[in-house]
């Protein structure tokens, strides 16, 4: 095995220079790391000296064979997207990335090398030398980008100039824009689907849609979207609008559009979103709507909102809320959450629970912003370096897309609430063990006895699909999970209209998420019609469409999509 010998004695190991010196650097590196700081254990550098001399050889031939193509003036070519154009087939650059690509392979291979048991640390250790390699990509700085400096010779020296005043602006509003502000209006770009606000409280107003069919079923569709992002991710524009395609297939429609929170409603609690948001609109529908049952729908965090607020409602006697319960790559069970999880421990809940969640003073506000930016962190060389060099370095306006402009359109939320939502969620996984009381009553999920269909993306970052998919357990009734390819967003934004990407199905359900997949079926199109197919068998027949919104209790407030969205 091999312990890390000091700098002077490099020549007398085993191990040659470049891996001693790497393995030096990476603990040391560790070591101004708080999280390793206290956790760094020297087993885990017990690595066999085979096989580190097997990468070190591995290492020197690419190396070799680097070295002679830039000597020998032979063009590069790469599949990596930063480095695809013509200009990086050049030698000096090309020789910048090649040679950028080899060491960045190197050090993922080093690191997998490691002897570390805690997975936590593992995953940590992993995830941050993954920043720190994208970071330090030759394309993410203007010197060393040729593309960025032949775009400022072209240009007279203006590309820089408006990268300049990109970089200040997105300074000045506190996050790195993916589309420019002016790009879209709220009710005239996006959100246009017709409706009209029927409710309104200081957390959300309710809307109600206006039938697009001739016959509607009598039970309506109850929709909870995110709180960290605003509702009309699900009404982009008429071709994508997954509303306005439940109102053509006959459901009627009631949707949470919650409030972007500031100071004002900085007190909130995770029990005040239960019962004065979810519940109260929940009650507020089944009025409108005459019906006392709901086809219950919830994406994202607005899932685990809803699911907490019908184990609510069933500890308090009353079962019969929902009709059916749709999940949309929404977590119950937080034991495996992704890269988000990595960095949620005690240590960073306290402090949060200290600083905004009121235990130290005034509650305080989580920002929208820096919700924004950890999630495009998630994916630094899809969501952040590239516009990083499009915007600043090369002077480009972002391209102006609804995805994009949406994501971009962040929400803020009241510290208490955020906090016990990374305590009980994320930190303990309350909801799975059953160890939690919200509104005065434990929740427990095996309460809500309902058909459900989870629906999970195969390239989620936020919210991983195999988290969802062992989320089954936790709920008793007759359950259809469905995977879908793409990710977080665009995977559930997918109209059939376009027939664009896939989805699995198996109606068998074992315990192993990847036996699940390997026995799938696969296919094309959108996930859309099997769900909507699915709601169809669960719901009561057609009937003649209702075109009046609210009612005597309830009348209208304001034309959807309402004024709380556009702030």
């Amino acid at each position: 095995m091999y312990q890390i010998p000091s700098f002077s004695s490099y020549w007398s190991a085993q191990v040659p220079f470049v891996t001693t010196i790497a393995l030096q650097q990476l603990r040391l590196w560790m070591s101004e790391v708080p999280w390793f700081r206290d956790r760094i254990n020297s087993q885990w550098f017990d690595i066999p000296v085979s096989r580190l001399q097997q990468l070190q050889m591995d290492y020197q031939q690419e190396w070799y064979q680097l070295g002679l193509q830039s000597l020998t003036q032979t063009p590069f070519s790469f599949n990596d997207k930063r480095f695809e154009s013509d200009n990086w087939r050049l030698p000096f650059f090309g020789s910048l990335a090649a040679f950028y690509l080899l060491n960045s392979r190197y050090m993922i291979k080093l690191i997998e090398e490691l002897k570390i048991d805690d997975e936590k640390s593992r995953l940590r250790l992993h995830y941050l030398v993954e920043q720190t390699i994208a970071a330090n990509a030759p394309s993410n700085y203007f010197a060393s980008n040729p593309d960025a400096l032949d775009q400022w010779i072209t240009s007279g020296g203006t590309s820089l100039l408006f990268g300049m005043l990109h970089l200040a602006s997105d300074i000045q509003e506190g996050k790195m824009r993916q589309s420019d502000p002016g790009d879209f209006v709220i009710g005239r770009d996006l959100a246009t689907t017709p409706g009209d606000v029927v409710f309104e409280n200081e957390l959300f107003q309710l809307i109600q849609y206006r039938s697009l069919s001739e016959r509607q079923y009598r039970i309506p569709l109850f929709i909870v979207p995110p709180t960290i992002n605003k509702f009309y991710v699900l009404d982009l524009r008429p071709e994508n609008s997954l509303i306005r395609y439940a109102l053509e297939q006959g459901h009627p429609v009631f949707l949470i559009s919650w409030r972007n929170f500031d100071l004002e409603e900085a007190e909130l609690t995770w029990d005040d979103f239960i019962q004065d948001g979810v519940i109260q609109a929940i009650q507020v529908t089944r009025s409108i709507s005459e019906s006392p049952r709901l086809n219950c729908v919830g994406y994202c965090i607005g899932g685990t909102l809803l699911t907490c607020a019908l184990a609510v409602l069933a500890a308090r006697k009353d079962k019969n809320v929902a009709n059916t319960l749709s999940l949309l790559t929404s977590f119950l069970d937080y034991s495996q959450t992704g890269s988000i999880g990595l960095f949620i421990d005690e240590e960073l809940v306290s402090r949060y629970e200290r600083t905004i969640g009121g235990q130290g003073g005034a509650p305080g506000i989580f920002r929208g912003e820096d919700m924004g930016n950890t999630f495009s962190l998630l994916r630094p060389n899809e969501l952040w370096w590239n516009y990083n060099v499009d915007k600043y370095l090369k002077g480009k306006r972002p391209r102006a897309l609804d995805f994009l402009y949406w994501n971009n359109d962040s929400t803020s939320l009241p510290g208490p609430m955020f906090c016990w939502y990374l305590r009980h969620a994320y930190l303990q996984n309350d909801f799975k063990s059953g160890d939690v009381e919200c509104c005065g009553v434990r929740i427990e999920l095996n309460r809500i006895n309902v058909p459900t269909y989870l629906f999970g993306t195969h390239d989620d970052h936020i919210v991983p699909w195999r988290s969802i998919y062992t989320g089954l357990d936790l709920l008793p009734g007759d359950k259809r999970f469905v995977l879908g390819a793409s990710g977080h967003i665009a995977g559930v934004i997918n109209p059939p209209v376009h027939q664009k990407r896939h989805y699995w199905i198996n109606t068998e359900l074992p315990a192993d998420p990847e036996t699940w997949l390997a026995t799938a079926e696969k296919h094309s199109g959108s996930w859309w019609e099997d769900w909507f197919s699915w709601l169809a068998e669960h719901s009561d027949e057609l009937g003649p469409a209702t075109h009046h919104a609210g009612s005597a209790e309830y009348p209208p407030i304001e034309a959807a999509p309402g004024r709380y969205v556009r702030k």
